[in-house]
């Protein structure tokens, strides 16, 4: 596990590295901040920033982490969606990953009620690619907008170009600032003005900072310089008089046996005097088994990041129907304080009998409004005729049916395996759970590397015996294992966490010593707004 922390941790510096060397001292003697820099001193002090999707466009052919950095961080006490171009990458344009990445972060903002902090400097859309990022890239308009309506706030800090496009982010902006003398704004620079016109006009005229704070109104406040306009910013944030949906431990009393009394009725977790792990969540590391097939015990996971015994606690890991449908453990548990419901595959294969408790216990959940943590280890649920007739089809069927129309918050951690329909009933991205991470040992995909190139080849065998019948070649194994073996590799490589994560699956591929860490994080962020569950599912197949 260490030897892909390694790995992790150089495809993240590729991130950070931006457009090179030569690109960053170039910008730094231009005397600009890169946009981790501008975060740093955005965010308060000492708190975290939780970068998301860092590996966007592992794979292809542009940069990785797609010249925009997004993620959840602390201003001014407000937990914040920020995004900030990369301009040492081709100027901060905007390619077609830089605008699933975007597209992403604004889903996480929405979802969790986020205001929205846009770092710009961008030369606008990356021209080659232009038809596959036109058409789609209207919706970055249509969110910011939305958000604004929706009485979340939007402030953009401009430092540099924000061109074509990209000048709609400080138009849609409830709050825009320019920094005096970089800040350039216009919808066609002086070229093509001249172009389409033939006027002739320079960029402070045309597009200055001075001149929308000044002439068209554009700018709401000129900034002297980049830590002048991360200044306003941050007291932008501080005068929004913004309140969290489920207010925190200072503003409501804590009832008895750690609750705090929220909506009539209802009682949600109390954040106060929760206790370290029972176990070093260092041992992580030593957990996961090289070889995916082999079983491990996920209660060993949850009692490395779930809040150890505490007298609020009590118990650390309330184990729900511990004796039925023994490869998926359910269960209650605090972290950070906050009540969570787990799902977390023991044995890898998903039987009826899994598939039926889990469809209760995520009913259980919507019933007291507690959000849901998957752990992700399983080979998908159990084929054969047994099982067939036994009604694995309808059981499967009655878990994704839960998991689908649940309305409490779902987090999702892939610790190894997430392959077939598992990966549906445990919550894989496709039910868009509000936050979704992998570890370096995680694979997805339809089925592992060797039964699909087995499954091939049996197709491909029983289509040749037939053709043999009548008078065809006979089946070439060499071919064959060609074949299986291109397949195995291909489909080995497409599994991968860079890949997934690269394709934006994820959220990000994280260590797993952090995991307590992220899922406190993401489980703050899910209490901006209010949540319910729900008795509304589908007709179960009985």
């Amino acid at each position: 596990m260490l030897a892909r922390i390694a790995d992790l941790d150089a495809e993240h510096a590729k991130a950070v590295a931006g457009g090179g060397a030569t690109y960053v001292d170039r910008h730094h003697a231009r005397g600009r901040l890169l946009p981790r820099e501008r975060i740093e001193l955005l965010v308060d002090a000492g708190s975290a920033f939780l970068e998301l999707s860092p590996l966007a466009g592992w794979g292809s052919d542009f940069a990785v982490g797609a010249s925009l950095v997004t993620g959840i961080g602390v201003v001014e006490g407000v937990e914040c969606m920020i995004t900030a171009n990369d301009p040492t990458v081709k100027g901060g344009a905007s390619n077609p990953w830089t605008v699933k990445k975007g597209f992403r972060a604004a889903q996480i903002a929405a979802e969790n009620g986020l205001p929205t902090i846009s770092l710009v400097e961008s030369g606008g859309a990356d021209l080659p690619t232009q038809k596959e990022i036109f058409i789609p890239g209207g919706k970055v308009f249509r969110d910011l907008t939305r958000s604004s309506a929706a009485n979340v706030p939007t402030i953009a800090l401009v430092f540099g170009s924000s061109t074509a496009g990209g000048a709609y982010v400080p138009g849609m902006s409830d709050y825009t600032v320019m920094v005096k003398e970089q800040a350039k704004v216009f919808l066609g620079g002086p070229p093509l003005v001249r172009m389409a016109t033939g006027e002739e006009s320079d960029d402070e005229s045309l597009g200055g900072a001075e001149m929308h704070a000044r002439t068209s109104g554009l700018a709401d406040y000129l900034a002297t310089d980049e830590a002048d306009a991360i200044r306003i910013g941050r007291r932008i944030v501080a005068r929004l008089n913004w309140r969290k949906a489920v207010p925190g431990v200072a503003e409501v009393p804590v009832g008895p046996a750690g609750f705090e009394a929220q909506a009539p009725g209802r009682l949600r977790t109390s954040t106060s005097g929760y206790a370290e792990p029972d176990a070093d969540p260092d041992e992580l590391l030593d957990l996961i088994p090289t070889d995916l097939r082999e079983p491990f015990d996920p209660r060993e996971v949850i009692a490395r990041i779930c809040d150890g015994v505490s007298p609020t606690n009590g118990v650390a890991f309330d184990e729900f129907k511990p004796l039925y449908g023994a490869s998926l453990v359910t269960g209650w548990a605090r972290l950070h304080g906050r009540q969570i419901g787990i799902l977390a595959n023991a044995q890898g294969v998903l039987f009826s009998e899994e598939a039926q408790k889990a469809t209760q216990f995520i009913q259980l959940a919507n019933q007291v409004d507690v959000p849901l943590l998957f752990l992700h280890n399983t080979t998908g649920f159990m084929v054969g005729k047994e099982y067939e007739q036994g009604g694995i089809i309808k059981h499967g069927a009655q878990m994704i049916n839960a998991v689908s129309n649940s309305r409490v918050p779902h987090l999702s951690v892939i610790m190894g395996a997430s392959y077939g329909a598992g990966n549906y009933g445990m919550n894989g991205r496709a039910f868009d759970p509000r936050f979704l991470f992998t570890w370096p040992s995680a694979k997805s995909a339809v089925m592992g590397p060797a039964q699909l190139a087995g499954v091939l080849s049996l197709v491909a065998r029983a289509a040749a015996e037939a053709k043999q019948l009548r008078g065809g070649p006979a089946y070439d194994e060499e071919a064959d294992a060609g074949m299986r073996a291109f397949i195995e590799q291909s489909v080995e490589e497409q599994s991968l966490p860079f890949f997934l994560s690269g394709m934006l699956y994820d959220d990000g591929v994280i260590d797993p010593r952090d995991t307590r860490t992220v899922l406190g994080i993401c489980l703050s962020v899910i209490d901006t707004v209010p949540y319910a569950g729900t008795d509304r599912f589908g007709v179960f197949r009985m």
